[in-house]
């Protein structure tokens, strides 16, 4: 594997995406904090969340590309004509990694012809490591800084490159499922209360479940309708709460959920 302990980040912009990556760099414990480098909108209030992790607070971008080996776009997708033309000098002797929706290897190769970059979506799991990365196969990364990228972002979690025109998808089943399944677990934290049992423990058991069921289909590779049919006893309860979850809706209210994120 790709030594990655001397390689310097940096990040333009350090919202809940950039934060969730740093923390899960740090975790790794493959990546020292004192090579991670962030700018961003506030500086005054950029110093204490660097400070806290270890990182380094620097007043601009500039600064921050001239600094890292790799440059981690993450600003509002609206910002980056602006942001990043200024530094396309800069920029070229640097492996970019966007994580801003929308912005795809033919859209940076208009605005920064010659770059060196790859378009990713991550979610923001990655800060435990245990995100999901979807990688645009397309990109201008040479051989090395691609080895080097890549070893980064499988220190984040499953890194799952995926074809120019399904970039988008994959980034919104990934990156916005979190949402979709903080809901599932809420609800059935909910039930659980309004059964009896206390809360911390209702959401404990519902998200080790979660966790579990999860991991039990990443290690057998079944298909999720089998796993459901195996806890699905013949005129049992299992099969009572499906058929009032099919009667709600429930699958097709997730699919209609991604159609409109989507468009």
């Amino acid at each position: 594997m790709v030594d990655v302990s001397q390689c310097k980040i940096g990040f333009i912009g350090f919202g809940n995406m950039a934060s969730a990556m740093a923390d899960g760099w740090i975790a790794s414990g493959a990546v020292p904090a004192g090579n991670l480098y962030a700018c961003a909108g506030r500086y005054e209030a950029l110093v204490p969340r660097c400070e806290a992790r270890g990182m380094h607070a620097l007043a601009d971008a500039a600064e921050v590309v001239d600094a890292v080996d790799v440059v981690v776009v993450a600003i509002k997708p609206y910002m980056i004509e602006s942001v990043l033309p200024p530094l396309a000098g800069a920029l070229a002797s640097k492996a970019v990694l966007s994580v801003a929706a929308g912005w795809g290897c033919d859209r940076y190769e208009e605005l920064l012809p010659g770059t060196h970059h790859l378009s990713t979506v991550p979610n923001t799991p990655v800060s435990i490591n245990e995100g999901v990365i979807a990688c645009e196969k397309e990109h201008t990364l040479d051989d090395a800084e691609a080895e080097l990228v890549h070893g980064l972002l499988e220190l984040l979690g499953s890194v799952v490159q995926v074809e120019s025109r399904l970039l988008s998808v994959a980034g919104t089943v990934g990156g916005c499922s979190p949402a979709f399944i903080a809901m599932v677990i809420e609800a059935l934290g909910d039930a659980a209360v309004k059964h009896g049992i206390p809360r911390a423990t209702a959401y404990q058991m519902v998200s080790q479940m979660v966790a579990g069921t999860a991991k039990l289909q990443l290690a057998m590779g079944a298909h999720p309708g089998a796993m459901k049919d195996a806890v699905c006893s013949p005129g049992g309860t299992t099969i009572r709460g499906v058929a009032e979850l099919e009667a709600a809706g429930m699958r097709s209210a997730f699919i209609r959920a991604i159609d409109a994120i989507e468009g």
